[in-house]
């Protein structure tokens, strides 16, 4: 036999293969895969497991990939050592975009959108390579709740790594700890030698937001859900165990669900709902969740206020809930300090013991939420950066619901735990300053700042689910108005049919429901109104929308410019990307999760 000939003959391990193909053509490319990447072409009949990451233009992406890859080998390593007729498929990878990024331009608009494109592209990758099993990295904000959404439609199982935390910043002249949120308010200052050295140092190195801002607040929520080991949340993406130690025993979390049939939906209940927006009530957490809280229920076969709480029931329960952690946007430490501080487990264990939380709920682990608190053996508060229910670090829940003539389906929302001033004894009265975008708000904070004055209620509407499209944060402006408060020890609240990043405080209410695209009471709010924000009654009200003759005119004012515009108010702008006008077309209001249409 010639040197060419031996050359031309397949590897040993490949000429013992027998496989009956019913369907070459359908089955060579399997084939071919499995062999790429060292896997039994014998096994390709077998169920589906499959790694999934979320990738995107940031340092919340930049850890996901070794994380994918360590999790693949695990997985790889276990089918082969057991002799598993399993068929891994190739890692695949969503997109999202950067909140921290496009906070302030027109392009954070894309941000809700990405949630729905990941939902799309998951559901897409699960349907159609009929996948059994799977697990997902996930990071930033809104990639996480699409990859969930998309794990809870499917309904196999399936268990959540998030990629974790990046660690704070230091100022290299004053020592202090700095990140994404002290940066956007240090972009009001005049000095430009401090901007620039936030800018160079607030986010060292890798993974997502490292405060309780909207990605830690969904980690929370999804590993207390059930779908993620609850240890697994608070250390940092560069902390080793996230490559050295978590792929095995998620690859243990998904054997354990698989043997025993457990899929995602027998594990998100209304009991185990209601446990995660107890537990994000108590961090504080960002009032995104009550957007993305709606659209897992969803996902689940749930409504949330239908079969999970109530508005009265929402507000009883952050009134009985206070906050037990000092963490930023509203106090001192990040997730870092929380892991050093026992870590998730040890807030679910305070909440627990103060008969907060059904500890009966299954996670992911086979195991009941208290089950698996117990066997981690967490640490009690140390009263630093985790505080028991009984002594907290703030008595009023972190959330807040309210209703009233402004907000008449009730779905507005108030971060409590960021109040920095303004209420007295329950109440906050100012006065109305109208802006009909984001950009003209910002345009004059830059410009005329000394215009603004104690008291006042900045209003920025057309900016909702439809009439941004796209719901954006309003990150941006909050910092410059938080910057402008703590410089004149003033209160200026804002109130907005748009949304907030989790790093925002201040009096600021938002998911004013129904938005002034569609011709929402806040639409009709003029300069000079007084308004109303009572948390003892959990009301937004405009004294003047009273009136009923004064809403009736204004109301029908309002038609007249919507009717000689084309049907569309002449503030609204004009959208050509196509998916702009899809959200502008088919989202739902606030309080249904604004999402887009599936159909």
């Amino acid at each position: 036999m010639t040197a060419e000939s031996k050359s031309s003959l397949p590897p040993k391990h490949e000429q013992v293969v027998s496989l009956r193909s019913s369907n070459p053509g359908r089955d060579v490319q399997r084939v071919g895969t499995a062999r790429f990447l060292g896997e039994d072409p014998a096994n390709i009949y077998g169920p589906v497991w499959a790694v999934l990451g979320n990738l995107g233009d940031s340092q919340c992406y930049l850890g996901v990939r070794e994380k994918v890859e360590a999790i693949q080998t695990a997985v790889a390593k276990r089918i082969k050592a057991d002799a598993r007729a399993i068929r891994l498929i190739s890692p695949a990878f969503t997109v999202g975009v950067s909140d921290g990024q496009l906070n302030g331009t027109p392009e954070m608009r894309f941000s809700l959108i990405g949630r729905e494109i990941v939902n799309d592209s998951v559901s897409t990758h699960l349907a159609a390579n009929q996948v059994a099993a799977f697990f997902a990295v996930v990071a930033c904000d809104k990639p996480p709740v699409g990859t969930v959404a998309a794990l809870l439609e499917h309904n196999v199982p399936a268990v959540i790594l998030s990629d974790g935390s990046i660690k704070p910043g230091h100022d290299p002249l004053t020592g202090d700890r700095i990140d994404l949120v002290t940066a956007f308010q240090a972009a009001s200052s005049s000095d430009e030698v401090l901007r620039e050295r936030y800018t160079l140092n607030a986010c060292p190195g890798q993974g997502s937001c490292g405060g309780m801002f909207t990605y830690n607040t969904m980690q929370t929520f999804i590993a207390v859900l059930g779908l993620e080991p609850l240890h697994m949340v608070a250390p940092a993406s560069d902390d080793p165990r996230r490559l050295n130690e978590f792929p095995d025993e998620l690859v243990n979390c998904l054997d354990v669900m698989t043997a025993r049939n457990i899929r995602p939906r027998d594990i998100v209940t209304p009991a185990a709902l209601r446990n995660a927006i107890t537990v994000v009530m108590a961090m504080g957490g960002s009032t995104n969740v009550m957007l993305h809280s709606v659209e897992i229920a969803r996902a689940a076969g749930l409504h949330l206020w239908n079969d999970v709480l109530s508005h009265d029931e929402f507000n009883a329960l952050s009134r009985q809930v206070p906050v037990i952690v000092n963490m930023r946007p509203f106090g001192a430490y990040s997730m870092v300090d929380l892991e050093t501080s026992g870590g998730l487990p040890t807030v679910v264990r305070e909440l627990l013991d103060a008969g907060l939380l059904d500890g009966s709920t299954i996670t992911c682990t086979g195991e009941t939420l208290a089950e698996q608190v117990e066997r981690h053996h967490p640490p009690r508060a140390d009263r630093e950066v985790i505080f028991p229910p009984s002594e907290p670090f703030q008595a009023n829940g972190g959330l807040r619901l309210l209703g009233g003539n402004l907000a008449p389906s009730g779905g507005a929302i108030l971060k409590l735990a960021g109040v920095e001033s303004g209420i007295s004894e329950g109440v906050f009265t100012g006065k109305a300053r109208v802006f009909d975008s984001e950009h003209a708000l910002i345009d004059a904070l830059i410009s005329n700042s000394e215009s603004f004055q104690d008291g006042d209620m900045v209003v920025i509407r057309y900016v909702g689910p439809r009439g941004a499209p796209g719901m954006p944060e309003m990150l941006d402006p909050t910092s410059k108005i938080t910057t402008l408060c703590r410089t004149r020890g003033i209160t200026i609240a804002l109130m907005t049919d748009a949304r907030f990043s989790g790093g925002s405080v201040g009096l600021v209410i938002g998911h004013v429901a129904p938005e002034a695209y569609i011709g929402g009471p806040i639409a009709l709010v003029e300069n000079g109104d007084t308004i109303l924000v009572n948390v003892n009654d959990d009301l937004l009200e405009c004294v003047e929308l009273r009136d009923p003759e004064v809403y009736a005119t204004r109301m029908a004012l309002w038609n007249r410019l919507v009717e000689s515009n084309g049907g569309v108010h002449p503030s609204v702008a004009a959208v050509t990307h196509r998916m702009l006008k899809r959200m502008r077309a088919t989202a739902s209001s606030a309080l249904d999760g604004a999402g887009m249409a599936s159909s």
